[in-house]
């Protein structure tokens, strides 16, 4: 579990960017960041100043919030004429995560503290979290083991012409068996996801998910992931999930074929190892992630299936790899127009997929870290398609 080194650790890495971006302090409402910084998930608000202890301010629960979190300044939230107390008068300027924060709770605190400006430390704080410790790339290569045990499991309890939705539940039960948490965090706004997908032609289809493949869903109400159509024989079956343990995300995709495989789809299939295999390669400090991202599509480009890669015709993902961690959509981001460099340390699901209308959906993902060696795959199985 977090320990108060490893926290303040991170609390002094957040500071030196507030006080680079001239702000005298931040406050963290947001859940996944305040446990980041405290270890706990309690009901809570965290301040931290540019120098000093954090103050960890808990609406409930004060007793689990106590027992849970390694900092030693843990207060009940205070009314609202105490809250001012809180801050000296040398703090002027706060910083907020506006990413994420309802401007509602951005009014509530700028009436609790008036005359100061509020200013937005999102990217700040997601480039902070982005770099992972010894200790996050433990808790992540825990997680990729557990998901890839299960992805083991598939041929056991795939059949013929059980519906996508039967595929799904039976992966879903087995990871949670294993002690999958089940909270699939995302910060994105509008963007959710019920654990992954298990699907086989009802995967190609358009949605709203921003990925690749969405799946069709159970309803209008819920249009991802599996459907009630049925398994069939010499159809590609794609099976991509998250895996959370201790609060840490690993994300993969393996396939599997009952019969044969479409001989576009098996070409399809070998450029996106051809596409992986390029980038893990390139995952070292300084490669530029936009870079990345055009490679992978020249690749796609020169194979001939540049149409068809990552996504329904006119709704493709300008992207083929996305950070994890406590979220499933942290930075870096291999996408068009995200220009920075890669960092050790950092932990990227690299996703180039293909999809074809009629005849289904493609391809492989497996979650790397970034290292002067290249990407270390911590979801560390074999790639290869699964002939059933």
């Amino acid at each position: 579990m977090l320990t108060y080194t490893e926290a303040m650790q991170r609390v002094t890495t957040m500071q030196a960017q507030l006080r680079n971006k001239g702000v005298d302090g931040a406050l963290f409402i947001f859940p996944i960041d305040v446990y980041y910084f405290s270890g706990t998930r309690q009901n809570s608000t965290l301040w931290i100043p540019t120098s000093g202890e954090p103050v960890l301010l808990v609406r409930k629960s004060l007793s689990r919030a106590k027992s849970e979190s390694v900092l030693t300044d843990i207060r009940p939230f205070p009314s609202s004429k105490e809250f001012p107390a809180l801050f000296g008068e040398q703090v002027q300027k706060i910083g907020f995560t506006f990413d994420v924060a309802p401007v509602q709770q951005l009014n509530y605190y700028t009436k609790l503290l008036p005359g100061r400006e509020f200013v937005d430390i999102s990217s700040a704080n997601r480039e902070v979290r982005s770099v992972k410790s010894a200790f996050e790339l433990e808790q992540l290569r825990i997680s990729g083991a557990a998901l890839c045990s299960v992805f083991k499991q598939v041929p056991e309890f795939l059949k013929e012409g059980m519906r996508e939705l039967d595929l799904a539940a039976d992966f879903e039960y087995r990871l949670r068996k294993a002690g999958n948490e089940g909270y699939v965090r995302m910060r994105a706004y509008n963007q959710e996801l019920f654990g992954g997908l298990a699907v086989s032609a009802g995967g190609a289809s358009f949605g709203f998910f921003d990925g690749a493949v969405t799946g069709k869903g159970l309803s209008n109400a819920s249009p991802q992931g599996a459907s009630r159509d049925l398994i069939t024989r010499n159809m590609p079956i794609f099976i991509d999930f998250t895996g959370v343990f201790n609060g840490y995300i690993t994300d993969m995709t393996r396939m599997f074929v009952i019969g044969t495989l479409d001989p576009e789809l098996q070409r399809a299939f070998d450029l996106s190892l051809e596409i992986q295999t390029h980038l893990q390669k390139a995952l070292k400090p300084g490669a530029i992630c936009e870079e990345l991202f055009q490679q992978a599509v020249e690749i796609a480009d020169r194979g001939g299936l540049g149409a068809h890669f990552m996504g329904m015709p006119g709704e493709q993902a300008r992207f083929v790899g996305h950070g994890v961690g406590l979220e499933l959509d942290e930075y870096p981001v291999l996408a068009q127009g995200f220009k920075v460099p890669l960092q050790a340390g950092q932990t990227i699901a690299i996703e180039p997929k293909f999809v074809f209308p009629e005849k289904g959906v493609i391809g492989i993902e497996n979650t790397f870290a970034v290292s002067d060696n290249g990407g270390e795959k911590i979801t560390d199985i074999d790639d290869r398609i699964m002939f059933l």
